[in-house]
Formats: C-alpha cells, structure tokens, sequence
C-alpha cells in the first residue's frame, strides 16, 4: 500500500471515528449503565441491554436476534463477564453486517463491464438525496469517470433546481425538463445523452414522495422501462437514501419503498449529527439490502463506502 493511500485511508477512518461519535457516547454511556453492579451477564443485563439496543435504533428485529445469540453464548460458557460484554456485542454486530454485506471496498466504486453505469436514486424529500448525488458524483469524476446527471424528480422545480446546483459545483452534465414534465422522458433523454457522450455513470434522480404507494410504483417502473428502452439492462443499482437522523423513521420509509420498486443498495445520511447510529445495524440486517455508503458530514468528501469491519471499530472504539 502506497503511502498516499495509507494517508488517505486512516483521515478516512478518522471521519468515520468522528461522525459515530455522537452514536458511540450515547450507546456506551446508556450501556455503563446497563450494567452497573453486575459483574456477570445474566437475565437483567440482558434484558436492560434489550432496551439499550431498542432505544439506540437497532430495531426490535435486530435486537431479539442479538441477545438471542448472546444468551446462547452464556449457556454455553457457563459464565460470562459484564467486563466481556463489550468484545461479545461487537462480534454479534460484525456478524450480523457480513450476513447482508458480502463485500467491503475501499473506495466508491462501479464494475467495470457496464457503460454506462446507471444508477438510480430513490428516497423521500429531505434525507439527503440530492447531496448524496452531487457527493457520488463527485467521487465518480475524481476518478477519472465521465458522469451525467438526470433530473427526473420533477414533482419539485426545488429538486430541479438543487440538482443543477450540484452538476455546476461538480461540473458535470445534466440533463432536465420543467418541472411537471414526464419523468421517464427526462430519464429516456438523459441515457441517450451519456450514450451519446460516452459517459461511464449516470445517476436519475426520482421523485421523493410516498403519499401513494401504486403511483410512486408506476411511476418507478415507469422509468426502468424507458429506461431499458436505451440501455438494456438498467438500472444497474436501485439506490434508496434513507436519513439515519429519523431511526425508526427510517425503518418505515426503507419498508415503503421495497415494497414500490426492487431497492439494490441503501445509502444512510446525517450520521454525524444524531446518536442513533445503531439504525444502521438494524435496517442491514432486517431488509437483507447491503448498506453501500454512508454520510458522516456536509463535506462534499464525506461520503464514504461502506466498511462493515471499520463501522464495528468505530462504533465500539472507547
């Protein structure tokens, strides 16, 4: 590994110790308190680390199948150590990733046998679609990659707007229409301009609402078909951004949207400002949909691939 990269990934890692502290503080300090006078884990220690994980935004789910297998590990050890508990959760939770998510890399990246690679970004108004198209994007150029933007989201002449804001800070491409206009003729113009331009990644924004789940799944389906009437196989990636600041929220728009369209990656936003970190775990493991980047800061470098092995390590760094 080149010194650069060494650099590069530990201010990485950095950020990501950073963005998970408001999550670390809040879970180790409700956990402390957990198991305050204990000095083995027994049933009321696993059943206040129940409500420790429930109101950390694991999820109900997630956090019966964590003790489950902790209480497992205690009937088979015959004594387990409160001073242990914290090495056990941390082999639960990275246990628990590995499941959904097959695979980390080290950087944002696209395979190579598809061009272009079209990815479509779905997710309500307001957790950080836009801003995590604009980041992507900017990944992508820093990488040498010729992207297009598409401004399918014209439910809003706001969401039009703030994509053109980002194609002009990033200086890419876009391609529009006004506001009102067929989002599917906005997605058709704009695979057949990065066709047309060679480009290697294209990235359709759609619109952010879910008032009417069949529309939105019209809607959606629409898009794809046009789509496909370009490029044959898209979209090549599903992606729904979800605001981790609004936990449970959270939960219930992924539970929407899976439901409305096919969703191939997630994209959770707004780590940084909020302590409930933890809907990560859960909306991994409940939706079976690997977390692909996370947001952990308004910098437009401060979207990152997401690392199972360097989230565990985070989340549990005393």
């Amino acid at each position: 590994m080149s010194l650069f990269k060494k650099i590069f990934s530990s201010q990485k890692k950095e950020t990501l110790d950073k963005g998970l502290e408001k999550t670390k503080t809040s879970f180790f300090s409700k956990l402390a308190k957990a198991v305050a006078g204990k000095s083995k884990v027994d049933d009321d220690v696993l059943d206040n680390l129940e409500e420790v994980l429930v109101s950390s935004d694991v999820g109900v789910d997630t956090t019966l199948k964590i003790i489950q297998r902790i209480e497992a590990r205690v009937a088979r050890d015959k004594y387990v150590g409160t001073d242990e508990l914290n090495s056990i959760l941390r082999a639960e939770i990275a246990g628990l990733l590995s499941e959904t998510n097959d695979s980390d890399t080290g950087d944002i990246q696209i395979p190579k046998d598809k061009k272009p690679y079209v990815i479509m970004v779905v997710g309500v108004n307001g957790v950080g679609k836009t801003t995590t198209i604009g980041k992507l994007a900017y990944r992508f150029k820093n990488q040498g990659l010729k992207v297009v933007l598409g401004a399918a989201d014209t439910f809003r002449a706001a969401a039009i707007d703030q994509l053109q804001v980002w194609a002009d800070r990033v200086d890419v491409p876009i391609v529009k229409q006004q506001m009102g206009s067929d989002p599917a003729s906005v997605a058709f113009d704009t695979l057949s301009s990065a066709v047309t331009q060679d480009a290697d990644v294209v990235i359709i924004d759609t619109a952010g609402r879910l008032h009417n789940k069949v529309n939105l799944m019209n809607e959606l389906t629409k898009v794809k078909r046009v789509m496909q009437k370009v490029v044959a196989d898209t979209p090549h990636e599903v992606l729904l951004v979800l605001d981790g600041s609004t936990g449970q929220n959270a939960f219930e728009q992924a539970k929407q949207f899976t439901k409305a369209t096919e969703v191939t990656a997630l994209a959770i936003t707004k780590l940084d400002g909020t302590a409930k970190g933890g809907v990560v775990i859960g909306i991994s493991d409940q939706f079976k949909i690997p977390v692909k980047y996370i947001g952990i800061g308004e910098g437009i470098e401060d979207l990152q691939a997401f690392n199972k092995h360097e989230f565990v390590d985070s989340f549990f760094k005393i």
